[in-house]
């Protein structure tokens, strides 16, 4: 759930996430889909497989993590104007159940978008048969920087 409604800084404000996303090779590498993005918000899903399981069978820590960064960051992303990009300088996941289930869903949510700084707080959810159990909230500080800059 959002806190604050933000407008989209223009029409094309998902097609540049969606683009950007793609490119991301360890999203690819984990199997991380993209679900919906909206202004200040964005939904991911990463199906269960053994590769981002740890030693009792949830999913890793480091996948939950992972979740939570891109979530929030293209949350934040979303609010940028062409030609901007985004970059997390850091973030915090508080893991406060296990990632049990079929999904992990991570949903990015933009709760101040400054000039200099974007903050994000972020909710992991494991699905299993149905039923959606949180498992770890996370907060990040976010960077727009100038697209030029960072290419």
């Amino acid at each position: 759930m959002t806190d604050a409604a933000f407008a989209a800084p223009d029409a094309a404000f998902a097609d540049r996430v969606r683009t950007s996303f793609a490119k991301q090779g360890l999203m690819a590498h984990l199997g991380v889909e993209l679900i919906e993005v909206t202004p200040g918000r964005c939904l991911l899903r990463l199906p269960f497989r053994t590769e981002v399981s740890q030693q009792h069978g949830f999913f890793h820590g480091g996948a939950i993590a992972t979740l939570a960064d891109n979530s929030g960051g293209y949350a934040g992303q979303s609010l940028l104007a062409a030609g901007m990009e985004i970059l997390t300088v850091e973030f915090k996941v508080n893991i406060i159940a296990p990632g049990r289930g079929e999904a992990l869903f991570a949903e990015g949510h933009v709760v101040k978008n400054g000039r200099s700084l974007i903050i994000a707080r972020c909710d992991i959810w494991a699905e299993r048969s149905g039923v959606r159990t949180l498992c770890a909230i996370g907060q990040q500080t976010l960077m727009p920087l100038d697209g030029a800059r960072v290419n």
